[in-house]
């Protein structure tokens, strides 16, 4: 069996690319909720190893969206946000380079000065 598709190999250099990881985003769309085999996996490791996560949502909408969000990062914390550039990095750079702040079983967003801030509409 080809190591790529060996599901114990792939996990193993994961966890350990994991490890050194110290924040992380989670592109968040229409099958994203369903993708268990590696997907949820990942985002497991990451909740385990208190990996600031920040979501970007590929339908735009700047707080959690419960119908395509995975379940498992529902209440942990994470940072939900629209997908696009400037608010993905505002995110990485001001919530996950912070994350105790933000520590409790809330889903995170910003509000929509932030949005108008960083030149959205």
């Amino acid at each position: 069996m080809p190591r790529a598709t060996d599901e114990a190999y792939v996990k193993r250099n994961l966890k350990e690319r994991l490890s050194a990881t110290k924040q992380a985003v989670v592109i968040c769309g229409e099958n994203t909720k369903n993708l268990y085999r590696f997907v949820r996996w990942e985002i497991e490791s990451c909740l385990d190893l208190g990996i600031p996560i920040v979501v970007a949502n590929l339908n735009k909408k700047r707080a959690i969206d419960d119908a395509l969000c995975p379940a498992i990062l529902k209440g942990k914390g994470a940072m939900h946000v629209a997908f696009g550039a400037r608010i993905i990095k505002f995110a990485l750079d001001n919530y996950a380079d912070n994350p105790q702040e933000y520590k409790s079983s809330t889903n995170w967003y910003y509000d929509n000065k932030t949005y108008k801030d960083l030149g959205y509409e």
